[in-house]
């Protein structure tokens, strides 16, 4: 008979039992580097909340911005693609506040089962008529908006942008679950950031007097701007929330010039997303400086200052100061 030699089969065991292990313990491994989920399809109406949603989301969204950067969000008018991609979306952030008036019937219509994130949830809105008194008689005739009406521009404000990101945040849990660990984070970090931003906001505004915080823009957009930081809306050229409004009379620039004047405004600003030819008359006509237009319905094309929600406000606030500091 021929010995068995035992300790050879002991480690032929062993070899055996680790090969084993390695085999059970590689499909897990391979698990572990594979993404537990597929992307979550977002889509976010207009630019600044395609940016603050992707600041919450990371990689974990598949984001498409309907409105995209320098375009006008009260002029849009979705196409039948830009419908389609809405109805397959998990989830559509949208801003409220009538900022997007087609998106309640549109959804009605179709068989959209996903999450809806209304970044405004919570902000208390500011009203058309708050600045009335700085609007010319009948600055309201020809506009289409009632007294009253809600101002959809909450993202001047950084303090609403923190509530919009908290938003965000939340509808994005409630989407995918999975994911809220992830999802709380990054919120986290860009609150942090917005908090900061915030700081350098009042700061930079201190350096104003404050009887020279005076604005005159294109259209009614700065509102909760001037109530965060403290400035006075003299006046806008359209005297309406949206630049839908029909061109003011001669009665309404008119009266817009004699309050610039009367204001003592030396500068007036026009906006990233309409032309400034109508700010240059009124600017020229007041004796006053036409200063750098203002990112105010859509950020910067890429590459451009404003081309991030950070970028946007520190650039308006640059040109602000600088031009009310003259």
């Amino acid at each position: 008979m021929v010995p068995v030699a035992r300790p050879a089969t002991r480690l032929t065991r062993r070899s055996a039992l680790g090969a084993l292990l390695a085999t059970l313990a590689l499909p897990a491994a391979v698990r572990a580097q594979t993404p537990t989920a597929a992307p979550l399809h977002v889509v976010a109406t207009f630019s600044v909340l395609g940016d603050l949603a992707q600041a919450v989301g990371g990689d974990a969204l598949q984001l498409t911005t309907l409105i995209g950067p320098g375009v006008d969000a009260h002029t849009y008018d979705p196409s039948p693609s830009d419908l389609a991609m809405l109805e397959q979306a998990d989830v559509i952030v949208e801003n409220g506040l009538g900022f997007e008036p087609w998106l309640d019937n549109f959804l009605e219509s179709t068989n959209f089962q996903g999450e809806r994130i209304v970044a405004s949830t919570g902000i208390t809105p500011r009203h058309a008529d708050e600045d009335e008194h700085a609007q010319g008689e009948g600055s309201h005739e020809a506009d289409g908006h009632g007294h009253g009406e809600d101002d959809p521009h909450i993202w001047h404000s950084v303090p609403n942008a923190i509530v919009m990101v908290e938003n965000i945040r939340d509808g994005l849990k409630r989407a995918d679950p999975d994911r809220s660990a992830a999802y709380d984070a990054n919120a986290a970090a860009k609150v942090a950031d917005l908090q900061e931003l915030d700081a350098w906001v009042r700061g930079q505004v201190a350096t104003l007097p404050a009887d020279r915080r005076k604005l005159v823009t294109s259209h009614d957009t700065f509102g909760y701007f001037a109530d965060a930081y403290g400035f006075e809306i003299v006046g806008a050229a359209l005297g309406s929330l949206s630049t839908e409004a029909g061109d003011p009379s001669a009665r309404q620039i008119a009266d817009l010039i004699a309050q610039i004047q009367a204001a003592g405004v030396p500068a007036v600003f026009a906006e990233n997303v309409s032309s400034p030819a109508l700010m240059e008359s009124i600017a020229a006509e007041a004796g006053v400086t036409l200063a750098p237009s203002l990112y105010s319905d859509a950020l910067g094309a890429p590459g451009s200052p404003g081309d991030t929600y950070d970028g946007m406000i520190r650039s308006n606030v640059d040109a602000i100061v600088q031009a009310l500091s003259a």
